[in-house]
């Protein structure tokens, strides 16, 4: 036996020997492989023709892709031989991002798999990738038999704060039986209102507030879950809690938009499959039993949840449950004018938990907590109580001088949660249809006989479920300081749509706000498809208004007709914006005609090309030389702001319809562009340079430079009035909204670098460290919302946690660190660094790119500057380090040399600039 044994290993090893021997060493697979905005394997997507992209290894045998095959089948099993969906065969390209689908169209429910391989620079083949693979979600109306449901609580609603009605929350339930052993199961729902699904008792999912803000008169996301481990193959029960949430509850100003204050609905699909092939679809129906009775009382996100225990129903959600006594539900035809389309982005979810709370005071009817950060989410309690309590659970952002609440800037929003309790003990407590913005918790009504202990809370950190994807941090601290707050105050306010703020009674989708900060947002989180969501949402508000006029807030609860200069562009800016970082050109095509509608609306409001319409202004200027409300739009006129934002949009479509292949509206718009930038210049500048105001404002020069407004010989006047208004300010900033994330781009390409390091390192009013002076943990909406010395800011407009003025956290990483792309989606990086050793002696920045990690970092220490950079594969970079010449450099810890990798472009005395392929490189210059 052993011989034997010894023999057939023998023979297989000089089987597998000739196997490798006749075989082509193939390279290490494509990885990451990606559809659309960046979804990766997606169940219920939303896209019957996607894209795909993916990364090349790292590898020192893959420096750029040659070509490229994609394969699409209905089956693993055909893959990558037998496609038979679609082929792309072998392409020539080194594209490796979002490669246009090209096979039949896809359909509701469909399962697609799909793989590809690559073929390097000298054309040799990759292995195939893994298999990936994406599952349809029903993408018409017609898709869906089932019916809206629920009970009309319109009729039995409360008067809630300033009389506002609030609809009561909803149980539902179904019970239903299958006589088959089940193969596969899907659960299609959605929601006029929030809600939170069960089966069989076991939660769905760990969503929250689904399925989202959208503008519900022309769309409500539906989502899918693989339900197949929680069905029975006998009796079944489907449980469904429901609120109203953005649909139904009190949003901004009180109005109810949505079918006239309607009761809150529910939308269910059950589909199964059994193994003999046969299938049952659930439905929701008349024959759904639900009742108001249930242990939530209300639910506003403003105001809070009010939780009774004495009205829980154990096993409700179960099928051991007598729902006898309930009430049947109403029911209500899908009607086509709403699309009912998959949610195009993630959900909201927990992201994080927050647990090293501190008490701050504590009496024998109530404990203050710290949680030691802003956030924006739910507390998690853990109490003692005595039956028939009332717990309250009070929030706020900060304290006041003497420890109690600051609640002035929540304005009506209550943000309160109650519990009442069912029995002597420890209570658990988690609110479920509402979110607050805090850092202090207030807990009274707890049993008096015991001792406030830190573990009692615990915050839920709540956000849109999008990744991380860059980091920046440096040697100085509250540098560091200031990129925390922004990634704090970004997910504290991308809550399934850009919120302005995230406490009071507001938390909307301001378009100034958004535009202004998606830059910023998308070097630190993947959040193209968040994005691209919100877009949507803005290209269907857009249809309302005939002369293509984009509200200021999306979705637009406030309905007054009205836009606003440096707001409505946000829909030219953003698509523009995520195109360059992304590389993305779907995004320019979905929204090309309403960047064109919203030039066509400034047009339709313009005389000589000055348009007359409203505007917010350089928002919040620090400074305004006005007084009372009208003070929060700033110095510089409305008119210029007009104008100059019309001129940058119709160039930015040029640009766009550039990229587009549409030759004639680059031509019109570029033009038109032109035209606008001319009449700017003679209204509003002199031959000088200066502007015609008395009132000289920072951003008046920002707007007009930076846009590109002026002639050459005028613009280089206008600067030196820049450099003369900063220095009037002893280096401080005198911008809002509109004029901060300018600034240090104008000063860039002015060669004013070491200023802006001076302004972003001042420690007093107005400037980004002022507020870390006073304890900020996140970016705040006034550049003086606090102080220290003085107290909270007046004015009730006064939020601790608004994300505007982080977009300098942009140019921190393009140029503190020196990490940029110079093509679109960073097919060509450049690493360039502008140290000031007066402030920093290091920083470095890594982005996760669509080709891979890219990096910078940097350090200077003894004479000697370091830099390390990792350029991914597919890509090249312009790599510039200051400070000395080509002979002091040393790359790898060798001597520099020219190779095929790595050639000098120009070198100096001031800088060398080096062409890079991708790789990992160590520069070190001693100057």
């Amino acid at each position: 036996m052993i011989c034997k044994s010894i023999f057939y290993s023998i023979s297989t090893l000089f089987i597998f020997l000739g196997a490798l021997s006749c075989s082509p060493n193939k390279l290490l697979k494509p990885i990451e492989l990606r559809l659309s905005e960046g979804f990766e394997n997606p169940m219920g997507f939303y896209n019957s023709k996607p894209t795909f992209s993916w990364k090349l290894p790292v590898s020192e045998t893959v420096k750029s892709q040659s070509a490229y095959q994609i394969v699409v089948a209905s089956s693993e099993e055909l893959l990558p031989n037998q496609p038979d969906i679609w082929d792309s065969k072998k392409q020539e390209s080194s594209q490796s991002t979002f490669v246009n689908y090209q096979g039949p169209e896809l359909q509701s429910r469909q399962k697609v798999y799909w793989q590809v391989k690559y073929w390097n620079q000298d054309n040799e083949p990759s292995e195939w990738s893994e298999i990936n693979h994406f599952e349809l979600g029903l993408l018409k109306n017609s898709d869906w038999k089932a019916h809206w449901v629920g009970l009309d609580t319109a009729k039995d609603s409360i008067k809630g704060v300033r009389n506002f009605l609030m609809h009561k929350p909803q149980y539902l339930r179904k019970e239903f039986e299958l006589n088959n052993q089940v193969e596969s199961a899907r659960l299609y729902i959605t929601a006029k209102g929030v809600f939170d699904v069960h089966l069989n008792g076991q939660d769905v999912s760990d969503d929250v507030l689904s399925p989202g803000w959208t503008p519900y008169s022309h769309r409500i996301e539906t989502l899918t879950y693989n339900v197949t481990d929680l069905i029975e193959s006998e009796q079944n029960a489907i449980a469904i809690e429901l609120a109203s949430g953005w649909h139904s509850g009190r949003i901004s100003r009180g109005k109810a938009l949505y079918e006239n204050f309607a009761s809150p609905k529910i939308l269910c699909q059950l589909e199964v499959t059994f193994k003999d092939g046969t299938k049952s679809v659930i439905v929701s129906d008349a024959s759904w039993k639900g009742t108001t009775n249930g242990p939530i009382r209300l639910a506003g996100l403003y105001d809070g949840e009010v939780y009774d225990a004495n009205l829980e129903m154990p096993k409700w959600k179960t099928n051991a449950f007598d729902d006898s006594s309930w009430k049947s539900v109403e029911t209500e035809n899908i009607v086509d004018s709403v699309k009912l389309e998959p949610k195009r982005h993630e959900t909201v979810k927990t992201t994080a938990v927050l647990e090293d709370a501190e008490i701050v005071s504590a009496t024998e009817s109530s404990v203050v907590f710290d949680m030691k950060q802003n956030m924006v989410g739910v507390p998690k309690v853990q109490v003692p109580m005595k039956k028939g309590d009332t717990l309250s659970i009070r929030f706020s952002e900060m304290l006041l001088s003497d420890g109690t609440f600051y609640t002035k800037n929540y304005r009506s929003a209550k943000s309160t949660d109650y519990y009442i309790a069912a029995q002597d003990g420890i209570i658990e407590y988690m609110p479920k249809f509402t979110f607050h913005g805090f850092q202090f918790v207030e807990i009274s009504g707890f049993d008096a006989s015991a001792s406030p202990n830190s573990n009692w809370i615990k915050g839920l950190v709540q956000h849109s479920d999008f990744e991380k994807n860059g980091t920046f941090t440096s040697s100085h601290d509250k540098l560091n300081q200031l990129q925390s707050n922004i990634t704090w105050g970004l997910r504290d306010n991308l809550l399934d749509v850009p919120t302005d703020c995230p406490q009071r009674d507001e938390r909307l989708g301001w378009t100034g706000d958004a535009q202004v900060i998606s830059p910023t947002a998308m070097f630190n989180y993947e959040t193209h498809a968040f994005w691209t969501a919100w877009l949507q949402s803005m290209r269907e508000t857009q249809t309302e208004h005939n002369n293509g006029l984009v509200p200021f807030i999306i979705p637009d609860v406030l309905q007054n007709k009205s836009a606003s200069s440096g707001w409505g562009d946000a829909c030219v800016i953003i698509p523009w914006d995520i195109y360059n970082i992304t590389g993305d050109k779907t995004v320019l095509e979905a929204n090309f005609e309403m960047a064109k509608k919203w030039v066509g609306y400034y047009q339709s409001k313009a005389k000589d090309y000055i348009p007359n319409i409203h505007s917010f202004g350089d928002w919040l200027q620090p400074y305004p030389d006005k007084n009372g409300k009208r003070g929060n739009r700033g110095d510089t006129p409305r008119l210029f702001v007009n104008t100059a934002y019309f001129a940058h949009s119709a160039h930015l479509v040029s640009k766009i319809a550039a990229v587009l292949g549409k030759t004639e509206d680059e031509k019109k718009y570029k033009d038109l562009y032109k035209n606008i930038a001319s009449a700017f210049e003679n209204k509003f500048f002199d031959e000088n340079g200066k502007f015609k105001n008395k009132k000289q404002t920072q951003t008046s020069y920002l707007l007009a430079i930076y846009f590109d407004l002026l002639k050459p010989e005028t613009k280089e006047k206008a600067q030196k009035h820049l450099l003369e208004e900063i220095k009037k300010a002893d280096n401080h900033l005198g911008t809002g909204f509109l004029g901060t994330p300018i600034l240090p781009k104008v000063l860039d390409d002015m060669g004013e670098i070491d200023l802006m390091y001076k302004i972003l390192f001042k420690e007093t009013y107005p400037s980004w460290f002022y507020s870390i002076n006073q304890g900020a943990t996140t970016m705040w909406e006034r550049w003086n919302s606090y102080s220290r010395a003085k107290g909270y800011n007046p004015q009730s407009m006064n939020s601790l946690n608004h994300y505007a003025y982080g977009a300098v956290g942009q140019w921190m990483y393009e140029r503190i660190a020196g990490l940029a792309a110079l093509e679109p989606g960073y097919k060509k990086l450049r690493i360039a660094p502008k140290p000031n050793t007066n402030f920093l002696t290091e920083a470095s920045a890594s982005v996760h790119t669509p080709y891979g990690e890219a990096s910078s970092s940097w350090k200077i220490e003894n004479g000697i500057f370091y830099l390390e950079t990792i350029i991914p594969p597919n890509t090249t970079a312009e790599v510039i380090i200051p400070y000395g010449k080509i002979d002091n450099l040393s790359v790898n810890g060798s001597p520099f040399e020219e190779s095929a990798n790595l050639k000098i472009e120009n070198s100096d005395t001031e800088l060398v600039k080096i062409k890079a392929n991708s790789g990992t490189y160590k520069f070190q210059l001693n100057f």
